[in-house]
């Protein structure tokens, strides 16, 4: 019992002593901020799970970025598309630098411009590449007027599935036409109707080459492409440079199909005086009766005078001076006078010449060659 009695009192006095030390605080007080204390290391450790957490996910976004850096070297054009694009598929934007390039705006022009007066006759007005061209609606009548034949498609799609359909078969007809010459085709039915104003520039190019259009190209025409490809799931890019026009000679060679004149050339250059000379008999039979002789077939009838007053002569009736320029001053009357004749040649029942007006100009000797030797074809019995 005396045990016990001395035990209890040591407790007690030592619960006196631990007041005395802390006179303050009560008793229960050191359980409570044992208890707070933890609770305020938990959410310590809340706030710092949480932190990173957030490091982690920076750390994933910063990755996610890098791996898509080369996006940002595309510029502005670069299209959510693109991001869609399958395994080694690509797709070429227009660099915006070449957008502004004056020669690329007259090129764009010059096409324009032909387009709508070979389609005058349909009502057709063509203000933009892009906009008016990506549907198959316009391509399909500059085809049928430029080539003579009929395309087996529905005259109006609204439908992307109809738009495509009608974009495959033009250019189905046009590589057919292209082929034999092995021509490039820069252009697909994807390329053309997503508005990509590149291949429709090529497009128009072959068009505008092959059919002998009478226009002047502006030479050395060039603009730079941004290609975006996707690789193992990441897209890359790369800037190229694309030479749409080169000089008119070239274009003119690129052009032209071997006929008899190329052959005779080639092979037996030592014919052409003998076929140089039956022409200029053929041609001064008729002129000399308006007191003009041909001694040189390249160089006149480069201004294409002599070319609108032989077809006058030809068929039998005047041509008023208006129509053309007596005594052209500078490159672009002579294009006009002989695209003039060769309109008269039309006019005349002749298919419209293969020879460009601008080669004719240029004293293209086989391109004025073939001219002559269509209309002494077909007109070499007259009076």
């Amino acid at each position: 019992m005396s045990i016990l009695l001395t035990s209890s009192v040591s407790v007690t006095e030592a619960a006196a002593e631990q007041m005395a030390a802390n006179p303050t605080k009560p008793s229960g007080q050191p359980a409570k901020m044992k208890k707070d204390e933890s609770l305020l290391g938990k959410l310590g450790g809340t706030l710092v799970r949480k932190k990173k957490l957030k490091e982690v996910s920076d750390l994933q976004e910063e990755g996610k970025n890098a791996i898509n850096a080369p996006l940002l070297l595309a510029g502005p054009e670069l299209l959510h598309e693109d991001t869609l694009l399958e395994e080694n598929a690509e797709r070429t934007i227009l660099d915006p630098t070449s957008k502004e390039d004056l020669n690329f705006k007259d090129l764009q022009k010059v096409l324009i411009d032909w387009i709508n007066s070979e389609l005058e006759e349909d009502r057709i007005i063509v203000k933009d590449l892009e906009e008016d061209l990506y549907d198959g609606q316009v391509l399909q009548k500059l085809f049928e007027k430029l080539s003579g034949h009929k395309l087996n498609v529905a005259e109006v799609t609204q439908s992307e599935i109809g738009q495509k359909q009608k974009l495959q078969t033009v250019l189905e007809a046009v590589n057919g036409v292209l082929r034999p010459l092995e021509w490039n085709t820069e252009w697909s039915v994807d390329s053309i109707h997503s508005k990509n104003l590149v291949p429709i520039v090529y497009l128009l190019l072959a068009l505008a080459i092959y059919y002998a259009a009478p226009i002047r190209l502006p030479e050395h025409v060039s603009v730079k492409v941004i290609v975006v490809k996707k690789k193992e799931g990441i897209l890359q890019t790369t800037h190229l440079t694309k030479q749409l026009t080169s000089t008119t000679t070239e274009m003119m060679i690129g052009r032209s199909e071997r006929d008899a004149f190329d052959t005779l050339l080639d092979h037996a250059p030592d014919k052409l005086n003998v076929v140089k000379t039956s022409l200029i008999t053929f041609v001064n039979k008729h002129l000399n009766k308006l007191n003009l002789e041909v001694t040189e077939l390249e160089s006149q009838f480069a201004d294409g005078v002599y070319l609108v007053l032989l077809m006058g002569l030809l068929e039998n009736y005047f041509v008023p001076l208006y129509n053309f320029y007596l005594t052209p001053e500078n490159f672009e009357q002579k294009v006009h006078n002989v695209s003039f004749a060769f309109e008269l040649m039309q006019d005349g029942g002749l298919q419209k010449p293969k020879a460009r007006p601008e080669d004719v100009v240029n004293l293209n000797l086989k391109s004025t060659l073939r001219v002559l030797y269509n209309l002494f074809t077909n007109y070499k019995n007259s009076e």
